[in-house]
């Protein structure tokens, strides 16, 4: 089969690979589409051990299940988040991933939806629920419970709002730039929702959330986690306070007392729980996996806006290097395995 290996200088190598078997609890799919994600050129850069094939959204068929699995049977139409840096990711013909991060889809949702949203929606999800402990939504918030988004037109802070939206949870406050107009789609204005636009400055984004938040404010996902955006967001917190990051805070960041930052890692939806707990973040994505499969299949919750890069893996050089130069605003880059030369 053919595989697609992503270096340092998010270079893209095609090569020819056995295809896998599962192991226990693993299913093994044959990839129709899969998503990108910034991680995917960012962590080659970071070490050599990360040169490998990032892919981590799958969507496509089962083809072979391994012994214990009991959800899915070959031919089953499913999404599912390959165990990042791991061996057999999304950019190949056949991808492994475990039963319990695996979902069936139905045909009102395509393949090419479906690739932008494993990754992507748990670490939304984890951030919100399983971090800062936000009302779920089947328990959803009764009273007032602000709430800023730092990059809304992102993946990850779209999926934010959409949950917050289903827990209740108002005001929004979405921090965009010329993504505005897609998030605008997201939130509710009616229930003191709004927009703060980045670009008009550090003192502004603070000032603009405090005034928006109409009262005190102690949460916060920066699913941008650059340039300063946690270091506005601390300052703009009532303690105490909580930031959720998506990426390293830097050392010596100038944060008040009474605010913490928590880098949200999505990874740990593979983990077993940590010692002294019953259940963690894999019962925890295992199940809400299934709640996301639920939404899709009934109408109330929706994938990414997506564009799919012509040429399969051979497109997917040119999608990395869009991503790093930064040109994806309120889009997920998509590949369709099919279309890549050599492949039946």
């Amino acid at each position: 089969m053919k595989e697609a290996i992503i270096d340092k200088t998010t270079t893209v190598n095609i090569r020819d690979v056995d295809i896998p078997a599962p192991k226990q609890g693993q299913v093994l799919i044959r990839v129709v589409a899969s998503g990108t994600n910034p991680k995917d050129w960012k962590l080659p850069i970071w070490s050599s051990e990360h040169i490998m094939n990032q892919g981590d959204d799958i969507a496509g068929f089962i083809e072979e299940v391994g012994e214990g699995v009991q959800k899915f049977r070959k031919g089953d139409k499913v999404a599912a988040f390959h165990e990042m840096m791991s061996p057999h990711g999304s950019y190949a013909e056949y991808a492994i991933a475990w039963e319990h991060t695996t979902f069936h889809l139905t045909d009102k949702t395509s393949f090419e939806e479906a690739a932008t949203i494993p990754l992507a929606a748990m670490t939304a999800a984890l951030g919100l629920y399983q971090e800062m402990k936000l009302p779920l939504p089947w328990s959803p918030a009764e009273k007032r419970t602000p709430l800023v988004v730092y990059g809304g037109a992102t993946a990850v802070g779209a999926f934010a709002i959409k949950f917050a939206q289903l827990s209740n949870i108002h005001p929004i406050i979405a921090v965009a730039g010329k993504g505005a107009p897609f998030v605008e789609t997201l939130i509710s204005r009616e229930k003191g929702d709004t927009i703060i636009d980045y670009r008009e400055g550090d003192e502004a984004i603070r000032s603009n959330i405090k005034v928006a938040a109409q009262g005190p404010i102690h949460h916060a996902y920066d699913a941008v986690s650059e340039k300063g955006s946690y270091v506005n967001l601390g300052a703009a917190l009532d303690a105490p306070g909580r930031v959720n990051v998506v990426l390293p805070a830097e050392e010596g960041a100038k944060i008040p007392d009474g605010i913490s930052i928590h880098r949200t890692m999505v990874g740990s939806v593979h983990n077993p729980p940590a010692e002294g707990q019953v259940l963690g973040d894999k019962e925890f994505g295992a199940a809400f996996f299934q709640f996301i499969g639920r939404g899709l299949a009934q109408g109330w919750f929706s994938g990414h806006p997506f564009e799919v890069r012509e040429g399969g893996l051979g497109g997917l050089e040119g999608a990395l290097k869009d991503l790093r130069a930064g040109k994806a605003s309120a889009v997920k880059y998509v590949v369709r395995i099919s279309e890549t030369e050599g492949v039946q």
